[in-house]
């Protein structure tokens, strides 16, 4: 049986786990040690591509909630996925009730950034 080793980790982050995306492709999932302030969808977007990562995506951010949620606040934070229908919403988890939901991106929520190493 193989075994995924996992990546070596700078200071302050946290290994989340191996996930796979639609293509079948698997890669580790490694939470950046900083948190955010409040600010919109756009405006964490850039933050979290400034400290060398991107938002989670919603799934990402499942398995956040499910095994980390001690490492966020109990707030909303952005992932990195707008609604299918209207680019002017964004998806977002809770941190303090565990569901999902849409909120305007000119809405100030704070923002996690993660980095997607392949398999």
């Amino acid at each position: 049986m193989n075994q995924i080793q996992i990546p070596p980790l700078a200071e302050g982050e946290t290994y989340i786990g191996a996930i796979g995306n639609a293509a079948g492709e698997l890669y580790h999932v490694v939470l950046l040690p900083d948190d955010n302030d409040r600010s919109g969808f756009e405006a964490q977007l850039e933050w979290a591509k400034s400290v060398g990562g991107d938002l989670p995506n919603r799934l990402e951010q499942a398995m956040l909630f499910a095994h980390h949620r001690d490492l966020f606040q109990k707030a909303a934070y952005w992932s990195n996925q707008r609604d299918e229908d209207d680019d002017g919403w964004a998806w977002c988890q809770l941190f303090h009730y565990g569901y999902q939901d849409l909120n305007r991106t000119d809405y100030a929520l704070r923002a996690r950034a993660v980095r997607r190493l392949p398999i």
